[in-house]
């Protein structure tokens, strides 16, 4: 039985990166999902409140990561509050349309509006919807950085 779950476990470690790919796909749900599993189904005590309190917070960092990144480099790029919005929204919006690309292509042509509507000119438009499609790539890199370091403090934690 015990090898079934950890098969399970590791699928679900997999599954979390196609979630990088395919946002609609819970990338950080997976990853509790095999904790729970592991603490529940395996071995009660082996993880400790710090590692409970540690995942939360990284699970916090994660979930906002791709919000955060994308708001960051639009305002870095010169774009406005409202194209700072429309990219923390439209990277949400963006995940449910087209999924892998509607979170690349939804932010970058929302935030080029957005900011023609704000009367700046079409350079100025351009250069903050580049900084949401940094943004993107920096959230998605902060993503599997933090994935796998949950994973990887979950292994020590289990393993030694």
């Amino acid at each position: 039985m015990e090898i079934i779950l950890w098969i399970i476990i590791i699928a679900l470690f997999i599954g979390c990166f196609i979630g990088i790919v395919f946002p609609i796909i819970p990338s950080v749900l997976f990853i509790w999902l095999g904790f729970i599993i592991y603490h529940f189904g395996i071995d009660g005590g082996e993880l400790n409140t710090l590692f409970w309190i540690a995942m939360i917070l990284l699970t916090v960092v994660l979930v906002s990561s791709d919000i955060i990144a994308n708001s960051y480099f639009v305002k870095r790029f010169g774009g406005s509050k409202e194209g700072e919005r429309a990219a923390a929204i439209a990277v949400i919006i963006g995940s449910f349309i087209t999924p892998p690309f509607g979170i690349i292509y939804v932010p970058f042509i929302a935030v080029f509006l957005i900011e023609l509507i704000m009367k700046r000119t079409v350079k100025q438009a351009f250069r903050a919807s580049i900084g949401s499609l940094i943004g993107f790539l920096s959230g998605t890199a902060a993503k599997v950085i933090l994935q796998l370091l949950m994973i990887a403090w979950f292994f020590i934690l289990v393993i030694f």
